[in-house]
């Protein structure tokens, strides 16, 4: 066995290192219906996270994310939209936010509350996604997959269609 010795430093910041290196479990977000959206519900089943905006030119994006929902939510998947105004394109009010995708797009997918998801600001989600896969949204509808366990499984830019093949062979392996 190998001894291991820290510094004092190091010792006094070795539970943030070790929470770092942990997988997402644990993260939390306000719920656009009310209540929350806890990550450790859905524990064993793989969550797609999309961060999203009303106004984007990406918006028709809404019906790839239920389509996709639709087809493998049967069999374990989670599509998770995060509503963001990082990039000044979300609606004024949570309400509007959940009008428009109703009216427009017939969601049913879980959906957070306006949420940041970029700089020292973001919601721990997204903190925890710049560590742990050197990854944050460049703009909305950025997707990222997180496996059964809560690890990082891939991501995609705004340009990548939810349905597309490359999102699909990640998505299916972690089904069931």
């Amino acid at each position: 066995m190998r001894a291991i010795f820290l510094g004092l430093g190091l010792l006094a910041a070795l539970p943030a290192l070790l929470a770092a290196a942990e997988p997402q479990q644990g993260f939390v977000f306000d719920s656009i219906d009310g209540g929350v959206l806890a990550l450790d519900e859905w524990r064993g089943q793989p969550v797609l996270v999309v961060n999203t905006a009303s106004r984007c030119g990406f918006a028709p994006q809404y019906d790839g994310m239920q389509e996709i929902y639709d087809r493998y939510r049967d069999r374990g998947l989670v599509v998770l939209a995060v509503p963001s105004n990082d990039f000044r394109q979300e609606l004024g009010s949570e309400a509007a936010v959940k009008e428009y995708c109703e009216l427009n797009f017939d969601l049913d997918l879980p959906m957070t509350t306006i949420t940041p998801v970029t700089g020292a600001g973001a919601h721990p989600f997204y903190l925890w996604l710049q560590d742990e896969a050197e990854f944050a949204p460049s703009w909305n509808f950025n997707k990222v997959l997180i496996g059964p366990e809560g690890e990082f499984v891939a991501a995609w830019g705004s340009t990548t269609r939810p349905t597309s093949a490359p999102i699909r062979r990640a998505i299916e392996p972690l089904l069931d």
